[in-house]
């Protein structure tokens, strides 16, 4: 497999200016190096203490920024209320979640933007909480399971409306266990080079 051809004479890329005082390469390079040794932590070793509410908001907004063709904001957050007597079935699923965001798929009705540009913004939701929570320092998952495939349960559980589906569970909570190392993709076994 062909490797990117090399380029001498390539220009260093033009760092984008950030707000006043910030060092945008540094944060830039800092962000890259997270996100290569970044690392899921499972659900089920995640507890107490979670991020409060005021902890969780810049996580929550930084999830929501994503690309988002047309800004038709195709997923929305919902607090799963696991004491609520409709989601009594999801308990043993949840039982060992102190805090769980749903992020649910919202369909947009339009003739300009294919729906799969809106389930692709939805998962890319579920990414970028799953990463903001990582990066601020709390465990964090992402899954599926059962609850996003029982329609009665996300319709009288979760009280998604039609057309509406679970992108994801993002579990969030402090990490008492450090996974193992895997095996990561090899981009060179991976990507094809097309040269011009």
């Amino acid at each position: 497999m062909p490797s990117l051809p090399e380029q001498p004479n390539r220009p260093e890329p033009t760092i984008l200016p950030g707000p006043p005082g910030t060092d945008t390469a540094a944060a830039g390079r800092a962000a890259l190096a997270f996100l290569l040794t970044r690392r899921s932590r499972p659900a089920r070793t995640l507890g107490l203490p979670v991020p409060d509410r005021a902890a969780l908001a810049p996580i929550l907004a930084a999830g929501l920024r994503v690309p988002d063709h047309g800004k038709l904001e195709p997923a929305r957050g919902r607090d799963l209320g696991l004491e609520d007597d409709r989601v009594a079935k999801g308990v043993a699923q949840f039982a060992d979640a102190d805090l769980v965001v749903a992020v649910i798929k919202c369909p947009r009705p339009t003739d300009r933007i294919p729906d799969h540009e809106q389930v692709l913004s939805a998962g890319a939701v579920c990414l970028s909480l799953l990463n903001a929570a990582l990066a601020s320092g709390w465990g964090a998952s992402w899954l599926t399971g059962w609850a996003v495939a029982d329609t009665a349960f996300c319709r009288d559980g979760l009280g998604l409306g039609p057309g509406e589906w679970v992108a994801g569970l993002i579990h969030i909570g402090t990490a008492t266990a450090v996974p193992p190392e895997r095996p990561r993709p090899d981009p060179e076994a991976t990507i094809t080079w097309v040269e011009a």
